[in-house]
């Protein structure tokens, strides 16, 4: 078991089979000494990449995608849920199913944030769907930039997502994937990592 899986086990808790709250240590209240070993162990997983840009989206993702672009030096860019007045100029923009809420929403980067020349790679906290990872993909694409790879603190492999991803032909890294919860038990069943 590795530490992020053992943190999950510990402080983790199973709302449900398909929810899983770790808003305790990951994307509410935040343990920094947590995130820094994540976005070690993401840059050590990608480090034979020319990176240039870490991708996310806002809010829960920015912790997580902080932590892997200060590992690799390069800057933070985070798709908006919304446009507002401080984004100004021609922006990307994808439409997104929000796993949480089920609502469909643009995410929006500027395009002075992403370029052609852009080697990015895509992180986010927790992926379920991977609806949220497709819309990055397809901002990174109408950049014409070039995606690199794709990184998650957590995978829910019940769902549909991490397969979806990988179908497109992406590799997807995942510290810690979730074969299974039971909210009676509070168990949770981790895919073995190679």
């Amino acid at each position: 078991m590795n530490f992020l899986e053992e943190r999950i086990v510990n402080d983790g808790i199973v709302k449900s089979a398909e929810v899983l709250l770790v808003d305790s240590f990951l994307n509410h209240q935040m343990d920094i000494a947590l995130l820094e070993r994540i976005g070690a162990e993401l840059h050590r997983r990608f480090a034979d990449k020319p990176i240039t840009k870490v991708l996310t989206i806002e809010t829960s993702g920015i912790a997580v995608a902080y932590s892997v672009a200060r590992a690799f030096g390069v800057p933070l860019v985070f798709a908006r849920k919304s446009r507002n007045v401080n984004l100004d100029g021609d922006a990307y923009v994808a439409e997104i199913e929000s796993y949480p809420t089920r609502k469909l929403t643009q995410i929006i980067v500027a395009k002075k944030y992403l370029s052609e020349t852009d080697r990015v790679l895509i992180i986010d906290d927790i992926m379920a769907n991977g609806c949220a990872l497709q819309g990055l993909i397809a901002l990174v694409e109408s950049a014409d930039a070039t995606v690199e790879g794709l990184g998650v603190a957590i995978e829910k492999a019940f769902q549909e997502g991490g397969h979806r991803i990988r179908n497109l032909g992406y590799r997807l890294e995942a510290l810690a994937t979730i074969e299974a919860m039971d909210p009676e038990t509070g168990a949770i069943t981790f895919r073995t990592q190679e």
